[in-house]
């Protein structure tokens, strides 16, 4: 099919529908409303359920009812709305079930802003829910792989009876450009056969979360520990590049990741070999991959658009045995390429005190431009 061009918001939404979306349930909050507006068209059209329900922990308790069915179901929210379907979606994932979550994140906490951030991503990629729940995370950085990696939102959401989060930040769910959607799916989908859906003819399934004998509840979390190995043996996903030759590497994911690419081709036509990874999994992490890359390399510059969460998991992954540099801008302000070339030319530099945690050094740099 030929490109068009296509806001980020409205391509998750028409590329749900694509991939056989069966029901949708969610609530408006900027900046993710477009994707439920075009869902509140399209898919009465398709004479398919869309509620928009009168808060969002109806629309994700909901989704949990739709789910428990076996029905393909998504919802969508942004970090605030995203906070409140907590509970239902530890209930989701204890029920091991398979449920789509879109998460366009925003500046906060509190309230905040309707401007771009990163800041949900400790909630997200490290649980969220109550309990131990294990959800699959995936970061596109821009339309065209937002697109892409809604189909396999579900598709890995019903290949391991999990929870999977769509994690993008607002200046991908509201940016233009040019990409290609799916072909249309015919909705011929069989329920599967856990799904308690009313059926006649076989023994009566049961879908619960609840586990009064703590005996029960550890068979039922250890089979999701078991679960979750798997999927960090198989699923991993990034993106490499220019990381050939490089000797110095560059690791940010969605916007900061796809703003830090262009830094570094800045980077490279100064004859500096740099390179970047962009984790595309944001749980599983690609930790393997990030720690053996971090041993060719002089130096880590980790790019991200909140206050170093993920910078976290790089310090754990490395050991700080490579020298680990930082830069972020917060509170829904994206960083300019420039800005990342600077960090890398202080990286390349290596005049850094490494005494100070990567995080204070970025709090002097900012102070010395007016924070």
């Amino acid at each position: 099919m030929a490109k068009e061009l296509i806001k980020g918001n409205t391509a998750i939404a028409e590329a749900a529908i694509r991939f056989g979306l069966e029901a949708y349930f969610g609530y408006p909050i900027t900046p993710q409303t477009e994707l439920l507006e075009w869902l509140a068209k399209r898919m009465p059209e398709l004479n398919r359920p869309f509620v928009q329900a009168e808060s969002e922990l109806a629309a994700i308790n909901m989704v949990y009812g739709a789910a428990c069915a076996g029905k393909r179901v998504m919802t969508s929210s942004s970090s605030p709305g995203i906070s409140l379907m907590m509970e239902g979606l530890s209930y989701i994932a204890g029920t091991e079930i398979p449920a789509v979550v879109v998460d366009v994140m925003r500046g906060g906490p509190g309230l905040g802003n309707i401007a771009p951030a990163q800041s949900d991503y400790n909630q997200i990629v490290h649980g969220g829910p109550h309990g131990d729940v294990f959800p699959i995370v995936l970061a596109p950085a821009n339309v065209q792989e937002a697109i892409d990696l809604t189909g396999l939102s579900f598709e890995l959401a019903e290949k391991y009876s999990s929870l999977t989060f769509l994690l993008l930040d607002g200046y991908l769910g509201q940016m233009m450009e040019p990409a290609e959607l799916p072909p249309m799916r015919k909705l011929n989908r069989i329920a599967p056969e856990w799904a308690a859906n009313g059926e006649s003819g076989r023994d009566r399934n049961f879908l619960t979360s609840l586990y009064i004998n703590p005996a029960d509840e550890e068979v039922a979390n250890m089979r999701m520990i078991r679960r979750w190995k798997t999927i960090e043996e198989n699923e991993v996903r990034y993106k490499t590049y220019f990381t050939e030759d490089a000797e110095y590497l560059v690791i940010g994911f969605g916007s900061a990741g796809r703003v830090a690419l262009s830094a570094v081709r800045a980077a490279r036509a100064k004859g500096l070999k740099i390179g970047l990874l962009r984790p595309i999994t944001l749980r599983p992490f690609p930790e393997k991959e990030i720690a053996e890359m971090a041993s060719k390399v002089k130096g880590v510059l980790v790019v991200e658009m909140n206050a170093g969460q993920m910078l976290e998991d790089i310090r754990r992954i490395t050991h700080e045995q490579t020298p680990l540099h930082f830069y972020a801008r917060v509170g829904g302000i994206v960083p300019f390429p420039d800005e990342i070339d600077e960090a890398i030319q202080r990286m390349v530099a290596g005049k850094e005190d490494h005494s100070l945690h990567p995080r204070d050094r970025w709090m002097e740099q900012m102070a010395k431009i007016g924070f």
